[in-house]
C-alpha cells in the first residue's frame, strides 16, 4: 500500500521553513561582510609641497592721500567755485564767504596806520629841529621829542601789525585748495551759513589708490609691511597683484580690528568706497597639509590596513580649508579625508576613485 501523501498545510510549513532559514543565512552573511568591510572612506597620501597662508579680507577703495577741507571762520557762502568731480588745482578758489565785516576792519586798520605814519613824521620833525637847535632849548625837551619819536614809531608797528592781521583774517573768507586733486564731496550750497566745524569739501588724490581694511586682532602678529596681495574690485572677475603698504601698530579697543593699507601694484582708475577682497600671502613654505575635514579632536585618521587608526597632530589654526600639519605626520601616511563618525580601530573599506 502506498505511503500517505502529507498533507498540504505540513508541506507548507516545510516550505515556509526553508525561506525563513534562506533569508537568516543571507542575512548573516550580509552582516559579516558590512562588520568585515566596515564604512567606505577617501584617503590621500601625506606629501610635502608648496604651500601658502593666505588671510582674506573685505576692504574699501580709498585715496592715499585726501584731506578735508573747512573753512577757518564763521560766514555765509557766497560762491562755489568747484563741484563734486571736479579736478582742482593746488591754491585753487573753491569758495567765497561773505567777507563784508572784515573788509570795513581791513579798511580802518589802514586807516589807523596811515594816521600813525603821519604822527611818526610830525614826531621825527619836532625831534630833528629840536636836535639842530643845540644848546638853545633844554636838555629835557631834546630827550622828550626823542621818546615822542620812538613812541610813534612803535605805534606804527603795531598798527601794522593788526592790519597784517586784518588782512589775513581777510584772506581766510576765500577758501583754497591745499593740494592738488579731485573733489569727491561737497557739503555746502550758497546761501549756507558755515562755521570752522562744518567739512566743506573733501578733497583726494585719485592717481593713487589703496585699499583701507580692518583685520581681526587674532591675525595681527601675522601682518607686516610688503606682503603680497591679490586683490578683487566688486564687479571685476579680474585679479589685481598688491602689497601691504601699512599696519597700524595699535589695534582698535572698541573693534578689535588692526587698520592696514594695501597698496596696487599699478595705477588704476576706480571708485573711492567700491569694496575690494584682498587675499594677503603671509607665509610661504614647504609642508604637509591636511584638509580641514579630517581633523577631529586634534587628530586626523590614518588608513592602516583596513583599520582607521587615530593619530595626534599639531596643526598651525588657520581660517583656511587645508591646514599646516607641523608635527604627527610623515610623508606617505594615508590620511582619511572625513573623519565623520570614525573611531580609534574602525574597520573601513577603500573607496573607489
Amino acid at each position: 500500500m502506498p505511503d500517505a501523501e502529507p498533507p498540504k498545510s505540513i508541506r507548507w510549513r516545510w516550505v515556509f521553513g526553508a525561506l525563513v532559514a534562506g533569508l537568516a543565512v543571507l542575512g548573516l552573511i550580509w552582516w559579516q561582510t558590512a562588520a568585515h568591510n566596515g564604512p567606505q572612506v577617501a584617503v590621500e597620501t601625506a606629501r610635502i609641497g608648496p604651500v601658502s597662508r593666505v588671510l582674506a579680507v573685505n576692504g574699501k577703495i580709498a585715496a592715499r592721500a585726501s584731506v578735508q577741507i573747512r573753512s577757518s571762520v564763521s560766514g555765509t557762502v557766497l560762491d562755489l567755485l568747484a563741484d563734486e568731480g571736479a579736478f582742482v588745482a593746488k591754491g585753487a578758489l573753491l569758495a567765497r564767504l561773505d567777507a563784508r565785516s572784515q573788509d570795513a576792519i581791513v579798511v580802518q586798520a589802514r586807516s589807523a596806520l596811515a594816521q600813525g605814519r603821519i604822527n611818526q613824521a610830525q614826531a621825527a620833525a619836532t625831534y630833528g629841529r629840536d636836535r639842530d637847535l643845540g644848546s638853545i632849548i633844554a636838555r629835557s625837551q631834546l630827550e622828550n621829542a626823542q621818546l615822542a619819536l620812538e613812541g610813534a614809531a612803535q605805534e606804527v608797528a603795531r598798527l601794522q601789525a593788526l592790519l597784517d592781521q586784518a588782512t589775513l583774517q581777510l584772506d581766510r573768507y576765500s577758501v583754497t585748495a591745499p593740494m592738488a586733486g579731485t573733489v569727491i564731496s561737497r557739503a555746502v550750497d550758497p546761501g549756507q551759513l558755515v562755521d570752522p566745524a562744518l567739512v566743506l569739501f573733501t578733497l583726494a588724490d585719485l592717481s593713487d589708490l589703496i585699499v583701507e581694511a580692518d583685520v581681526d586682532e587674532a591675525y595681527a602678529s601675522h601682518l607686516a609691511l610688503g606682503q603680497p596681495a591679490t586683490l578683487q574690485l566688486v564687479g571685476r572677475s579680474e585679479t589685481l597683484p598688491g602689497a601691504v603698504a601699512f599696519v597700524s601698530p595699535r589695534v582698535d579697543p572698541a573693534t578689535g580690528g588692526l587698520a592696514i593699507r594695501i597698496g596696487f601694484d599699478a595705477p588704476l582708475l576706480a571708485p573711492v568706497g567700491l569694496t575690494v577682497t584682498a587675499n594677503i600671502v603671509v607665509d610661504q613654505q614647504k609642508a604637509l597639509t591636511v584638509p580641514r575635514s579630517a581633523l577631529l579632536d586634534g587628530a586626523v585618521f590614518l588608513l592602516q590596513g583596513d583599520k582607521a587608526v587615530q593619530t595626534p597632530v599639531t596643526v598651525i589654526d588657520w581660517p583656511a580649508a587645508r591646514l599646516i600639519v607641523t608635527d604627527g605626520l610623515a610623508q606617505g601616511d594615508r590620511v582619511i579625508l572625513d573623519s565623520t563618525g570614525l573611531s580609534n580601530g574602525l574597520t573601513v573599506t577603500l573607496a573607489t576613485p
